[in-house]
């Protein structure tokens, strides 16, 4: 069954500013829709996490928040989880990582592309790939709860630099 997708990953040439404001807008509407607060702290974290375009540990959101006040690791771990809950973020369980969804808000299986060396990302949303893992996992008798993909390799940046080494 042949399938097309374009995967893109952040870079250099991504307009940072205009990213961050339009998730901060959808996370709000999230947030009235689904009748849930988005705190200072909840869109500090967001904001931190889309700022960066790459995957984000915990402890570093955490050392980024302490710049600007005394934070603690339960509020992030907490603000982490509920942005989890509303799908505005995913978790990179290979990177033990935190990334901002491409597509907060609609309900889709998570999918990325990993590079091993800068660790650029893209989220990927194919729906083909997600039937046949469904329908294996069907076939096992496996009762699967939820399903992330992560395929590691080389960007295509990291990749010309190696090229020219």
């Amino acid at each position: 069954m042949p399938f097309s997708f374009q995967a893109k990953f952040a870079g250099s040439d991504v307009d940072h500013q205009r990213c961050t404001n339009q998730v901060l807008t959808q996370a709000e509407r999230l947030c009235q829709q689904q009748n849930k607060r988005f705190t200072t702290i909840r869109r500090r974290v967001l904001t931190l996490i889309w700022s960066q375009h790459k995957p984000v540990g915990a402890y570093q959101l955490l050392d980024m928040m302490r710049q600007q006040a005394r934070t603690a690791p339960p509020t992030v771990y907490r603000a982490l989880d509920f942005l989890l809950q509303l799908g505005l973020v995913h978790r990179i369980e290979s990177l033990n990582a935190y990334v901002g969804c491409t597509h907060p808000g609609e309900p889709h299986d998570s999918m990325f592309l990993i590079c091993q060396n800068c660790h650029a990302l893209a989220e990927l949303i194919i729906p083909e790939i997600s039937a046949t893992i469904n329908q294996v996992a069907a076939v096992a008798g496996f009762d699967m709860d939820h399903q992330t993909v992560e395929v590691m390799g080389l960007c295509p940046n990291c990749q010309q630099k190696n090229d020219r080494e």
